[in-house]
């Protein structure tokens, strides 16, 4: 039983299948999963800018895990003595499932602070839902600008804000600084009337890349027009305004947090020991203490090997690698080869910085501009496990490379369903934090009251 197709229980999934299939084993391999795809997040930020189709960065489970039994529901809780989990599908339907071996890699929700107005009016970039919100929105708002008559408010709204200047944070402030130029010349803005704003906490961009490659990040960002304010970040965020924590109110209706993750909160229900909010796991990826069941990708806090008394980040890198041993450490213990430990060498990190621009640094060659551009690229086709994907992506390159990006809201993104609260399965820690219909789809109720009011017959002379 596999809890979570991300990367690691994707991955896990798909080798430990073949696996079986190569010994032909009996054992039957579950994979738990609240979507039916696998998210390739890399491509989020140019989902988020107009430039990749969502649909090529969703890979549908069924296609590529053959042999797998799916189940398509979110898991609630784990009772680890009776070797067995609780879940609901998405009508909400209570399913109670035996397990002989668990592998928990439920992933990662966005990592949320206690300031006032954040999970109201900010929105992640963890989940395809809140990837088109922000596209939507961003358009909607520069749409609104252009007939508001209000200087003040249509100053905000040409304003955007993103908080986190991680690999996510800084692709997502590049592609929508690609689409305000778009816009900014469709809809005839003055030069610089769409502000980007790039919050870190820390004292410098990018603090997981080496500062060679950070710095030409930052100037290329900077010519484009982004402001980048360091140690700083929010301490208060409205309909309308952020407030910074050095006392700065900036306008804005868009804020985008992209400031770290956290596990899933089905780790913290399990009770067991944590490190970092992350499940506690051997170098095998086993978790101590109870035999037949591991953990790996965000959710896990997996000893790194090659530096020792640290653990490995939770990136897609580690969660795929780590994928594939678990699915051999659990064929291992059904009799079919050997256990191994978890370690791994790190390739290098790429980072696609829009038209023309990217950071990379693969095997530690330092790259940047037009040849770190092909490396991200050829990267990711290489990484997404899917051909028809790979082509999709690859087309959209191309016609990104010869025509202007398009500048159309779709409409398909509610804001109640872009909350970090219904795109990320906060609700699947504990029944009281499932939000009610009433709460989801307030925006909506209140547009369709709005509605009948206006189409209720008035009374003679009104």
């Amino acid at each position: 039983m596999i809890v979570g197709g991300g990367f690691a229980g994707f991955e896990c999934a798909h080798q430990l299948s073949r696996l079986l299939r190569r010994h032909r084993s009996g054992a039957t391999v579950t994979l738990i999963s609240p979507v039916d795809y696998l998210l390739y997040t890399p491509l989020l930020p140019e989902v988020a800018g107009g430039t990749i189709d969502p649909r090529f960065a969703t890979v549908p489970l069924i296609d590529k895990l053959p042999g797998v039994r799916l189940f398509r529901a979110f898991v609630d809780s784990v009772d680890l003595s009776a070797r067995s989990l609780q879940c609901r599908d998405q009508e909400g339907t209570l399913h109670e499932l035996s397990w002989d071996r668990l592998v928990l890699t439920p992933g990662s929700i966005t990592r949320l602070f206690e300031i006032p107005g954040l999970a109201e009016h900010a929105r992640g970039l963890k989940s395809i839902a809140q990837a088109l919100y922000l596209r939507d929105h961003i358009i909607e708002q520069l749409e609104l600008a252009r007939i508001d008559g209000d200087r003040e408010r249509a100053n905000a709204r040409k304003t955007i804000v993103v908080v986190g200047s991680s690999y996510s944070g800084t692709e997502l402030i590049a592609q929508l600084s690609a689409m305000a130029a778009v816009a900014a010349h469709n809809f005839r803005f003055e030069p610089g009337d769409v502000r980007l704003i790039l919050v870190e906490r820390s004292g410098r961009l990018m603090p997981e890349l080496g500062p060679e490659l950070a710095a030409r990040a930052e100037k290329v960002l900077r010519a484009r027009g982004v402001q980048i304010l360091v140690g700083v970040t929010l301490s208060r965020v409205a309909a309308d305004h952020v407030v910074l924590s050095d006392g700065t109110r900036i306008g804005t209706y868009t804020v985008a947090w992209v400031a770290g993750v956290v596990a899933s909160p089905l780790i913290a229900a399990t009770g067991l020991p944590t490190e970092k909010g992350r499940l506690k796991v051997g170098p095998d990826l086993q978790v101590p203490g109870f035999d037949g069941v591991y953990a790996g990708g965000d959710a896990a806090a997996v000893p790194d090997v090659t530096n020792a008394g640290r653990i490995t980040p939770p990136t897609a890198q580690h969660a795929n690698r780590q994928g594939k041993v678990l699915a051999r450490n659990v064929a291992a213990s059904l009799g079919y080869g050997r256990t191994r430990t978890y370690r791994h060498h790190d390739l290098g990190t790429v980072v696609d910085l829009g038209p023309g621009f990217a950071v990379a640094n693969p095997l530690n060659i330092q790259l940047s501009g037009l040849a770190a551009k092909f490396v991200t690229r050829l990267y990711h086709l290489y990484a997404i496990p899917r051909n028809a994907n790979r082509w999709a992506v690859a087309l959209g390159y191309v016609t990104n490379t010869l025509f202007t990006r398009p500048l159309v809201s779709i409409g398909l993104a509610q804001s109640s369903l872009g909350r970090f609260s219904a795109s990320e399965q906060f609700i699947s820690e504990s029944p009281e934090m499932r939000p009610s219909d009433e709460h989801m789809y307030a925006d909506e109720l209140r547009y369709l009251k709005a509605s009948a009011e206006a189409a209720a017959p008035r009374p003679q002379g009104d």
